[in-house]
């Protein structure tokens, strides 16, 4: 490195060893439209409802969490994740229920609906990272590849985070013929990176569009955007309702907890299957992430108040994001699902099962990880309640 280089700020030598995965700000007929959205408003795209998206409290309170010795050990695994070999004649064969969920890790699925096949989030990256080098890097890895997946009708995204929405993965599903459908101003991301515009379905909240009959509606999420070293906002992120002939299947993005899943229950539910966020949760940011119990709430309001159709927990299990054990999130929801009756599936990654056949429900987890000894919060389900009297409660 030359002494000019070195003078060079941080910043820039940044932007410039990976310009490309910082993707692209919207511009020209993009903005406008952007601009005209009714959730854009002083320049940035709004919360359905207040959120605080950046770390809360003590910033030192927050180091000792995250470099607690102890803690640290117990945010990662202790031996090998099992994934399941899953092959292309696996998934070649049409589900016998016509609806067939593979969970591949973190918030990447693969869901075949009433003869479409639908991949939310896909993540086949190393590290969920602009750099190769540094960031979150899995703990397990990908199922199968890109290529042994088959053909896919259509790709959503949810935001442009990069656990959600990874350069590599993109540029290799831009060479197939698939479809994205993206929330409003990610469009600029993957235009960067090679996807025709005629390929992009960009949608805001409450917006829906059809491909290969099914119908996708862009519904709204209490979470946040950005990819490059400012973050201007001027990307939204969503939740996804999908529409098939027969079935009804919802997958959360990212997402605090908030009124608006009865909303989305109501106009579109209920469902036969929701993917529900419940990782990566800390009190350092409680509105953008959900707890298990609060995962399981936004889950009864979308199916109108009662246990109804199966819970699939996604964004766990593969990067370590937050400083809570690591296979607590499968305990947390596997227990306090069972305990109000609600139907859950936990798959290992690349497990394909159906919502209406048998549910994987081993915790396989406990064999890889530490989980804690302790009652789990749950949301209580008082004989004769509706979604509206619900509570969180923890047994002593």
């Amino acid at each position: 490195m030359t002494g000019a280089e070195f003078l060079t700020p941080l910043r820039t030598r940044l932007r410039s060893m990976r310009a490309d995965a910082f993707g692209a700000d919207p511009s020209g007929a993009r903005m406008e439209r952007i601009r005209r959205s009714p959730h854009f408003a002083d320049g940035v795209f709004q919360n359905p409802v207040g959120a605080r998206t950046r770390p809360s409290g003590s910033s030192l309170e927050l180091a000792k969490t995250y470099f607690n010795k102890e803690q640290r050990a117990r945010r990662a695994p202790l031996g090998n994740i099992p994934v399941h070999a899953t092959t292309f004649a696996d998934l070649a064969r049409p589900p016998a229920s016509g609806l067939r969920v593979t969970w591949m890790g973190h918030s990447s699925v693969l869901a075949e609906i009433d003869g479409s096949r639908v991949l939310f989030d896909p993540v086949w990256g190393e590290r969920c990272s602009p750099f190769d080098f540094a960031g979150p890097k899995r703990l397990h890895p990908a199922p199968l590849s890109l290529d042994a997946l088959g053909p896919v009708d259509v790709v959503v995204i949810s935001h442009d985070h990069y656990d959600h929405l990874d350069l590599p993965t993109i540029r290799a599903l831009a060479r197939t013929d698939t479809v994205f459908a993206v929330p409003l101003g990610v469009g600029a991301h993957l235009e960067h990176w090679g996807v025709s515009p005629t390929r992009l379905r960009e949608l805001d909240w409450n917006e829906s569009t059809e491909v290969a009959g099914i119908r996708l509606t862009a519904t709204p999420a209490r979470h946040f955007c950005g990819r490059g070293v400012r973050s201007g906002q001027h990307t939204l992120w969503a939740s996804w309702a999908v529409e098939g002939a027969e079935h009804r299947i919802y997958h959360s993005g990212d997402t605090g907890y908030f009124a608006g899943f009865r909303d989305i229950g109501a106009e579109h539910g209920p469902f036969d299957l929701t993917m529900i966020q419940i990782g990566a949760y800390s009190e350092f940011w409680p509105d953008i992430h959900m707890t298990p119990a609060e995962g399981l709430r936004a889950h009864l309001d979308l199916q109108g108040g009662s246990p109804r159709g199966v819970l699939m927990p996604i964004h766990w299990g593969t990067f370590n994001l937050a400083p809570h054990p690591w296979a607590e999130p499968g305990e947390w929801t596997r227990e306090a699902a069972a305990a109000i009756g609600q139907a859950g599936a936990f798959p290992i990654p690349g497990q394909p099962f159906e919502p209406a056949g048998e549910l994987p429900s081993e915790p396989w987890w406990r064999t890889v990880g530490y989980v804690p000894d302790q009652e789990w919060p749950v949301p209580e389900l008082p004989e004769g309640s509706s979604h509206e009297t619900l509570e969180l409660v923890t047994e002593e």
